[in-house]
């Protein structure tokens, strides 16, 4: 995994963002990227991931869940391409994507897919986190794994 300090080829970050308010069940999740880590909750008792976190595990229950370090890895599950600038600074065009981790495949994440034209992106190809820093929120967004192409 990989930080802001290491640039992408291909990609330009945005002048602003939409920055999430972390709260005590995301707070790792949105600050894992400081030490290059996808935190995600993780059930102690049945070894499930699960995201967003929760007090409990939705699968078995426990209440012995906490944020653990995924790997990072993942595949696209979904994505569509906006050319409609919605947010001023957030030029288009820009990917939006469903994650399903690697990890557990029914835990996925909504994202962006970095780093490569629109174009290049396909259902199934492999991505890898890499996190953006704005202020105390370390954004993981996600990019092609180093010779995965569409």
């Amino acid at each position: 995994m990989t930080t802001a300090e290491q640039e992408i080829p291909g990609y330009t970050r945005p002048r602003t963002r939409l920055l999430p308010e972390p709260g005590p069940e995301s707070e790792a999740f949105w600050t894992g990227g400081r030490d290059g880590k996808l935190m995600i909750y993780r059930c102690r008792s049945c070894r499930r991931w699960f995201h967003p976190g929760g007090p409990a595990c939705f699968r078995c229950r426990s209440r012995d869940v906490g944020p653990e370090a995924a790997s990072g890895k993942g595949r696209v599950a979904a994505y569509t391409v906006n050319h409609q600038q919605w947010i001023p600074g957030f030029e288009p065009p820009y990917l939006v994507a469903m994650i399903e981790l690697a990890d557990e495949p029914d835990v996925r994440i909504v994202s962006n897919v970095v780093g490569v034209d629109p174009d290049q992106v396909a259902i199934g190809q492999e991505v890898e986190v890499w996190f953006e820093q704005w202020d105390d929120v370390w954004l993981p967004l996600f990019r092609p794994v180093k010779g995965e192409s569409a």
